[in-house]
């Protein structure tokens, strides 16, 4: 027992202690009502999270105690589950803000696609791990987009795209792996096209494509370099019908508000005076965010003493926007700190993976730096006001027992892996 604890990363478990308890603080202040009472009073959103905290070390025990090789061997069977607990909510799901993400059991929800993140990632390390995958092979590497797009095809229609969102974090995996840099200026290109269908509409999508293509073409034959007309037209194609599907999910998919939140990022709406009237009512959440984060300054107005906080001006300030409380009532500095934390965790994961002797595990552990980092850096830059309110917490931050569970599940299953590496070989 000695010998499996001097091989654990510790570094890693202080960081991710250090990050659960600056959370429980905020979720208590954004949630204290002024009241006395007990920390463990599990009608409050605090006492409830600590029990999750507790339910988290359980977690923990089980997770260390688990053969390592039982995550390898078994990592499709769990990834299987997933996949019917996922598809389950459509039958058996609760609806909650809209959204029929959660199984109701007894007085509490269970959110699957928060444990979703960890079995996908095991999915895919078995499979770009084997002796027999070569992510060069167009077949290979459909075979490890359909491991990757399939939980997210389940996930958006509940509808939940900012969970679904995530799962792009597993393109720094595969180029990681190997995946050529094509294929994420595809990515890029990707995301470009989302963006100018929002604003502009496939049709003016389409005649801008065809453009562009058809200057390149003709620099091309100026140039006397060979292209293929039939690769051209394809690339349009695939533009358009890319193009259209973004526009058929973004109307008969995404549900008003995220259509809402969509429109207010964009800047859709060119009149000034109406644009700052969207901004109090369409993105309340965001507006206030961001004005509780700027009245904190450079030290904040100290623990317990934020205004907006205690006046409830921020919805949701104990989830999704938690960050909002540390910048209020710990200032620039708190929120700088948090910041720091969340970047050693994940440089450190990717320390920890480059040193492992299989490929399944350091695949692995590349997945877990590349969802937390997605989580985190979306999650601010969406408090703050960068990007669109998409519904993605903070990891092992944000208030929620299902969030909580499914990052410490991704997180030490890796750390197992890393205190097993001795023994690979």
């Amino acid at each position: 027992m000695s010998n499996f604890l001097k091989k654990i990363d510790w570094l890693s478990i202080l960081i991710y202690f250090f990050l659960v308890f600056i959370g429980w603080l905020n979720i208590y202040s954004a949630s204290y009502s002024g009241e006395t009472s007990s920390i463990f009073n599990t009608d409050a959103f605090y006492g409830k999270q600590l029990f999750f905290i507790g339910a988290s070390l359980v977690l923990i025990i089980l997770v260390l105690s688990v053969e390592a090789k039982f995550y390898e061997r078994f990592s499709g069977v769990i990834y299987l589950i997933s996949l019917l607990s996922l598809a389950g909510l459509f039958l058996f799901g609760k609806n909650v803000n809209g959204a029929t993400s959660w199984y109701a059991m007894g007085g509490m929800t269970l959110q699957p696609s928060e444990f979703a993140k960890a079995a996908t990632a095991l999915a895919l390390a078995k499979f770009l791990s084997d002796i027999q995958t070569d992510i060069h092979n167009i077949k290979d590497l459909f075979r490890a987009f359909v491991i990757i797009s399939i939980p997210a095809l389940l996930i958006i229609p509940q509808p939940d795209p900012g969970s679904a969102l995530v799962y792009a974090a597993f393109f720094f995996v595969l180029y990681r792996e190997g995946l050529p840099a094509s294929y994420l200026l595809i990515g890029v290109f990707a995301v470009i096209l989302f963006v100018s269908t929002l604003i502009y509409g496939t049709i003016w999508v389409f005649i801008g494509a065809a453009i562009l293509l058809a200057i390149t073409y003709f620099i091309s034959k100026k140039r006397k370099k060979k292209v293929s007309v039939f690769k051209l037209i394809l690339i349009l194609i695939t533009t358009c019908l890319f193009s259209y599907s973004v526009d058929f999910i973004y109307n008969n998919v995404f549900q008003q508000r995220h259509r809402d939140r969509f429109g207010l990022w964009l800047r859709l709406e060119k009149d000034p005076v109406k644009l700052e009237q969207i901004r109090k009512t369409i993105g309340y959440n965001t507006y206030q965010s961001e004005s509780a984060i700027g009245s904190g300054g450079f030290i904040g107005k100290g623990f317990l003493e934020g205004t907006r906080t205690k006046g409830n001006f921020v919805p949701e300030q104990h989830t999704d926007y938690i960050f909002s409380t540390v910048g209020e009532e710990w200032g620039f500095i708190g929120s700088a700190l948090v910041v720091v934390l969340f970047t050693l965790l994940i440089l450190r994961l990717i320390i920890v993976a480059e040193r492992q002797k299989s490929a399944f595990s350091r695949i692995y552990g590349y997945s877990v730096a590349s969802i937390i980092f997605f989580n985190f850096a979306i999650n601010i830059g969406m408090v703050i006001g960068l990007l669109p309110t998409v519904g993605i917490p903070l990891p092992f931050f944000s208030y929620g027992g299902s969030g909580l569970l499914g990052f410490t599940l991704l997180l030490f299953i890796f750390i197992k892996l890393d205190a097993n590496r001795i023994n690979e070989w």
